[in-house]
Formats: C-alpha cells, structure tokens, sequence
C-alpha cells in the first residue's frame, strides 16, 4: 500500500533576465512512501530535496508529474481543497527559533489550529495536554512563550503542533540542522518513538547522512535534481554504489584524525573521478 506516490515530478523556477529559459531543478524524480514509513531525502544544497517536501506540501507548483496522496492526485490543488488536506499533511521546518509566535503562549500555538478545524476550547486544551506529553515537554509550559525554551524544546512544541490534527504524513524539512549535536539525537530518537506509537509517515529531508541514516527506513539521494541512488538506509548508508552517495558519507565527520584525514583524500578522489555516471 502506498501513502504518497511522486511520479515523474519535474519543478521549474523563472530564469533571470528577461526572456531567460525556465530552470529546471527537477528532472522528472518519482518516489513513493508507505504509511508508517520514514523516506529519507538525501543531498548537498541545490539538489533538490527541499523541494521535493515543498511541492508535496503545496509550496511550489509542480511543471511536470504526479503527487498522489492516498491515490488521489493533488499537485495541483489550490485554496479550499489544499486546506483541506492539512489534517492528513503537516510539516516540521528546519529553524524552531522563527517557526513559532513568539507573541503566543505554547497553548494558544498548539490550541489555535485545533480550534480552526472545529474543536472546542476545551477539546482543544485536553488535546495539548497529551501532546506536550507526547513530546516530553511539562504541562505547565501551556502558559510560557517560545522565548523561554531551548532550541531543542521548541523543536518539540513544533512538533507537537504538526501531530495536532493526528496527520498521516509529516514533511519533515531539515528538522534537526539548527541544533547541537546531543539535541539532535534527542528530537530524532522522539520521532522515532512518535511514529511508533501512532504510524504516522515522515518524508525527512536532510544534507546530513548520518542523521538519515539513524531515522530513515529507506533513502532517496538527489543529485542536481535527479534521482541517483534508493534503496534501503542500511544498504545507501553502508554500501552506496554511486559515487555521489559515496562522496556524502565520506563527509561525514569522525573521531580519529588520521581516519578522517584518510576519509578526506578519498572523497577528494572520488569527487575528481566524476559523479555524473
């Protein structure tokens, strides 16, 4: 069974200048998740992951290709009827420093998109409570603003702001990036535990990957708008067989000096060998 099926996805953006030819930054890319199913997304900046997650949500309009959502096309759904779907699609972004309010308290940000689609305020205040359990934060943070958190703990809040609606997929857009080393294994390990516990699907969008190999069940990695390389993270993360997969693990950052001294000279030669094959 298939939660979301990308198929045939191309995106172009204006060129700059006048009369300047559309710039294609994807190539016709096809994907697909299962519920339940995290899909990590893979590549260095420009490759095309990000936006991959903002035209499933709706962001950017799609030039070419399909995005089905439980079967049911909606690339091209607008207003009321992309609205619509934002119970079943939410998203988590990258900086949980401007993704909140910072005029509103944690209640009224978890409360207020709960209230919009029709609960009652007391439904609403019962339903963040158990979310701000769900995500580990305490009870009384319902009456504090963002300013008082850690970036970690606002991570959480946005978290529990996008399984408000109890979605069926998170977009998950670089969600870790902005925080410390130890913060990102704690919100990755919550997620993990998240999808556990309710089934919910992510598309995980990251540069990093280690972070896509400790999450993922199995791994897209984009390369300058196509798809290059997918299969399962243990294999991708393991045993990349393009060279542009082996040039991102080897980036990858280790203890040991002369390992990754060592790690370095063959990313360089790797990178030197080509890796538009």
């Amino acid at each position: 069974m298939t939660l979301l099926e990308i198929d045939g996805l191309r995106v172009a953006f204006p060129g700059r200048g006048f009369r300047a030819a559309p710039n294609e930054v994807l190539h016709g890319v096809s994907l697909s998740v299962a519920p339940g199913e995290t899909l990590g997304l893979v590549g260095e900046s420009g490759s095309g992951k990000t936006t991959i997650g903002r035209a499933v949500l709706g962001l950017v309009k799609p030039s070419g290709g399909a995005i089905r959502f439980e079967g049911r096309e909606i690339g091209g759904l607008q207003g009321r009827a992309r609205r619509g779907l934002s119970d079943d699609i939410q998203v988590v972004f990258q900086d949980p420093y401007s993704s909140l309010n910072p005029s509103l308290t944690i209640g009224d940000t978890l409360s207020e998109p709960l209230i919009i689609q029709g609960a009652t305020r007391r439904d609403a205040r019962a339903r963040v409570r158990t979310l701000l359990d769900q995500v580990g934060l305490p009870s009384d943070a319902v009456e504090r603003l963002p300013r008082e958190f850690s970036g970690g703990q606002r991570q959480r809040v946005a978290i529990a702001r996008a399984l408000g609606p109890r979605p069926k997929l998170i977009v998950c857009d670089e969600p870790v990036s902005a925080l410390d080393l130890t913060t990102q294994a704690l919100v990755m390990d919550l997620l993990v535990d998240i999808q556990r516990q309710t089934g919910v699907a992510y598309l995980f969008v990251s540069h990093d990957l280690t972070v896509i190999r400790h999450i993922s069940h199995r791994v897209a990695v984009l390369y300058r708008g196509d798809l290059v390389e997918t299969g399962a993270a243990v294999d991708v993360t393991s045993k990349p067989e393009h060279p542009y997969t082996r040039t991102l693990l080897l980036a990858a950052p280790v203890a040991d000096p002369a390992e990754q001294r060592r790690r370095r000279d063959e990313r360089r030669a790797t990178a030197s060998a080509g890796v538009d094959r």
